[in-house]
């Protein structure tokens, strides 16, 4: 993405961290969180990667067609997972959105970013996937809240401390909320 290279680097730092702890995520004796957390690392490193600021690294051209590629094909499994919980939506909204900052990316050069639609203000779908992930990052937010207060449930609390620390869902719902916001600063810095 175009933005200053301090900021830029701080995304990137936050994605990649994320999706090392995703990584890690995988190790869950839960198949669905296994899979989950796969996709998210996927998407954490993917991010990661395009927020690297272009003043240090212009990828060549080609870079941009892979990312659509990847994450259209992220987008299809998620499409496809999707027949089995409503939650793989999200994970089709957030491949969708890489893929659609790879498109105007590849057509955009770096010192003309901001006119690549040929308009002013900000481009509908643009706008639209703000909305989105504004919505998403609040929701995930305040989900975030209760459950950190039901999982410190003690030492007597029955079974709590069994679980791994890559179990523990309010850390999922920590990983998610990071790249949300995450996700908002690259579609601002478009």
């Amino acid at each position: 993405m175009h933005g200053p290279a301090p900021s830029g680097w701080l995304l990137v730092a936050l994605c990649a961290a994320t999706g090392a702890y995703c990584l890690l995520r995988m190790r869950s004796s839960v198949e669905e969180q296994r899979r989950a957390a796969g996709g998210e690392a996927l998407m954490g490193f993917g991010m990661a990667a395009m927020a690297v600021p272009t003043a240090v690294f212009t990828p060549p051209g080609w870079t941009w067609a892979g990312y659509a590629v990847v994450f259209g094909a992220t987008g299809l499994h998620a499409l496809w997972a999707a027949r089995s919980g409503r939650h793989h939506l999200h994970h089709l909204v957030g491949a969708g959105a890489m893929v659609y900052m790879a498109v105007v990316m590849a057509g955009s050069p770096a010192h003309a970013h901001a006119h690549a639609h040929g308009t002013s203000g900000i481009p509908a779908l643009t706008g639209v996937l703000l909305l989105y992930f504004t919505g998403y990052v609040l929701l995930t937010g305040v989900r975030l809240i209760p459950v950190a207060a039901v999982a410190g449930g003690g030492p007597g609390a029955g079974g709590s401390l069994a679980a791994g620390w890559g179990d523990r869902p309010e850390l999922a719902r920590a990983c998610r909320l990071s790249m949300g916001i995450a996700m908002l600063a690259m579609l601002l810095a478009m």
